[in-house]
């Protein structure tokens, strides 16, 4: 029996140069500025019924590595990025069903401009907008900004519950049908429907209202990755879907069922909120190619080791150029106050293993579980994920992004799917949160 429907979006890690040195990805060098290949990534999406395009962001250039830059510039590791809320805009501008999810940090953006950024964006797309609600990682970042480090983990996410409660209250400063347009008595907005929030929280406040006006879902939709603790905790709060990565079937379900469980007891409806895995398949026209892709994909981390520590380094906020590669993992000492979850799961992962075997592992497989074969076998392999665990679907997410890369998704693996009756073959829906709440 297959499972039930189950929904697609795409994790699009920055949005400017994508898998530098990779074959297959065109004259990025000369082509990066205009995002020509995003938009053609997301007409392709919108083609195969996806839900919604998230733009991964970071607000620095990496520096732990042996403390300087070097290897982040020269490697296109996580840099040039451009403002993902400018992006979206495109992207709005080429699709008309997709959702846009950029994301903005709650420590670069006051909680008035994130509301009237992503409530504009979903006005220009007519109801498509998301916010992915992120709360930093790196005090490189925190720099650029003025401070000199970033709170603490669990600080950070007690702030953002009141960020997050600004920016839904300007959302719903404006009541629905607050927009008259009454030629005969002359009155645009009907002033009794438009209301200050008055917001006087411990980290922020704002008066409101919000001056860009109603957002046609009411609430744009708002994502989360809630891998830690506290970030599981705000994420059954607030969000409408989440961005998972927990290792293995097992961990999956565990994450769903407790984050479903946390959702039940604040009194919100599980349903309403739709669990996505990240997940990086590899997709070939016969099994010996696709196995083929992924030796690939392991020879690569081998003879970039240095690369890919600096890149796991960027987004934990470690600094492991200083540790002997054969060391075994669990005889250093590693914590973080950047990404928690992405430590967690490494570490987990690792075991005993040297770090120079557990990162060569790390970066090979495809995220939550690999999953590696022909469009018919991928789709039987996702299909049975989707059973044990439950729903509600995947994050896709591509190491080497590039045209051909994407052709294996759009035009080989979810034409199966959908014959399958595992995706959607139309939107039902205009507005991003209706077709979430679709199935």
């Amino acid at each position: 029996m297959s499972a039930n429907p189950f929904h697609l979006a795409w994790f699009l890690q920055g949005s400017s140069i994508q898998a530098w040195g990779e074959p297959w990805t065109g004259n990025i060098s000369e082509d990066w500025m205009v995002p020509d290949m995003f938009l053609d990534l997301v007409r392709g999406m919108e083609r195969a019924c996806f839900d919604y395009i998230l733009i991964e962001d970071s607000i620095y250039v990496g520096q732990n590595w042996r403390n300087s830059r070097d290897i982040f510039l020269e490697g296109g590791i996580c840099v040039p990025r451009q403002e993902p809320s400018v992006v979206a805009t495109l992207m709005a501008a080429a699709t008309k069903r997709l959702g846009i999810v950029p994301t903005l940090s709650t420590f670069a953006y006051h909680p008035y401009l994130t509301a009237r950024i992503v409530g504009s964006l979903d006005q220009v797309s007519s109801g498509r907008a998301g916010w992915n609600m992120v709360t930093g990682s790196s005090d490189f970042s925190a720099q650029n900004f003025g401070m000199d480090k970033l709170p603490e983990h669990d600080q950070r996410y007690v702030m953002a519950q009141e960020y997050i409660e600004i920016v839904k209250q300007l959302w719903g400063s404006w009541e629905p049908g607050a927009i008259v347009a009454n030629r005969e008595t002359g009155v645009l907005i009907d002033p009794a429907k438009v209301h200050t929030i008055d917001y006087e929280g411990q980290y922020y406040r704002s008066r409101g209202p919000l001056n860009s006006g109603p957002c046609p879902q009411g609430l744009p939709v708002i994502a989360q990755a809630g891998g830690s603790r506290s970030g599981r905790t705000i994420a059954a709060t607030h969000a409408d879907t989440i961005v998972a990565a927990p290792n293995g079937i097992a961990a999956m379900k565990q994450y769903r069922d407790d984050v479903r469980a946390q959702m039940a007891e604040l009194g919100r409806d599980p349903n309403d909120c739709k669990v996505l895995f990240l997940l990086s398949p590899i997709v070939a026209e016969t099994e010996e190619q696709a196995h083929w892709y992924a030796e690939q994909r392991r020879v690569s981390a081998e003879k970039n080791i240095e690369a890919r520590l600096a890149r796991f380094g960027w987004s934990t906020n470690l600094d492991l150029s200083g540790c002997d590669l054969d060391t075994p993992v669990s005889q250093l000492t590693l914590t973080t106050n950047g990404h928690q979850s992405s430590l967690s799961q490494f570490l987990t992962r690792a075991g005993d293993k040297s770090l120079r075997q557990a990162i060569i592992d790390h970066v090979s497989v495809g995220y939550c579980v690999d999953v590696v074969g022909t469009p018919d076998s991928v789709a039987s392999q996702m299909d049975e994920i989707m059973q044990e665990v439950g729903g509600d679907g995947f994050l896709l997410v591509l190491g080497d992004v590039s045209r051909r890369s994407v052709a294996t998704i759009m035009d080989g693996l979810v034409p199966v799917l959908q014959q399958r009756g595992l995706t959607r073959r139309a939107y039902e829906h205009a507005h991003l949160r209706d077709n979430l709440l679709e199935f």
